[in-house]
């Protein structure tokens, strides 16, 4: 099992978590699998989906000691996070904070990456020890949100999720962005059973990925 501190790296490095809801888990497999074939490295499996557990089991052993790192979403409850776990997801997202979800993470090594909408939510799950705090739907905000978020919390690491799209996902980075979450967007297409321009778009956001990565370095 990966050490916390080695899967948040791999979902520093990805950029761009895939949040994946499959209709069927052959459904969620293709998607993800074409999403990594277009170099989207981090995939978030919703809990939604059917047999999420197996797909993630699949993926988790089928890129095993890759770069591709493989977490589950839409955990709810420490039970979920649980089996989520076992079968292998390296890093846990819920679209809101649970106390018990983060302990069994913390128990676990595993990142917990819980959605907040505000300071008091923000703190209680900083306190509660959660790695990256999801802003969701980030569209409602928009992007100066991670900046007043930084006042108060300057060293919180910081995910938008729900509205991110390859048109304003540089937006989303300047504005100090840790990762980005994306959705409809990305993967959409696999809905239609259509993976191959889930992987055209896979590489189209990689690509925006490492231009704007360019643009920093060049910058810095």
């Amino acid at each position: 099992m990966l050490s916390k501190f080695r899967s948040l790296q791999k979902v520093e490095r990805a950029g761009v978590v895939a949040v994946i809801r499959g209709y069927s888990q052959e459904n969620s497999y293709k998607t993800a699998k074409a999403c990594i074939a277009g170099g989207v490295t981090a995939i978030e499996l919703a809990f939604t989906s059917p047999n999420t557990d197996i797909t993630i089991k699949q993926l988790s052993k089928e890129y095993e000691n890759t770069n591709v790192v493989i977490g589950a979403g839409t955990v709810l409850d420490s039970a979920t996070a649980r089996i989520a776990i076992i079968a292998g997801a390296q890093f846990i997202v819920s679209p809101s904070f649970n106390k018990e979800t983060a302990k069994t993470c913390n128990l676990y090594d595993i990142p917990y990456i819980p959605g907040c909408f505000s300071p008091t939510e923000v703190q209680q799950a900083l306190t509660y020890g959660a790695d990256v705090i999801k802003i969701f739907p980030s569209s409602i905000v928009g992007q100066k949100i991670i900046s007043e978020i930084h006042g108060p919390f300057p060293y919180v690491n910081v995910m938008p999720s729900g509205g991110v799209s390859l048109e304003n996902i540089n937006k989303w980075f300047e504005n100090g962005a840790y990762v980005v979450g994306v959705g409809g967007s990305l993967v959409g297409p696999g809905l239609k059973d259509d993976y191959i321009q889930v992987k055209h778009n896979a590489e189209a956001f990689h690509a925006k990925l490492q231009r704007i990565e360019s643009n920093v370095v060049y910058a810095s």
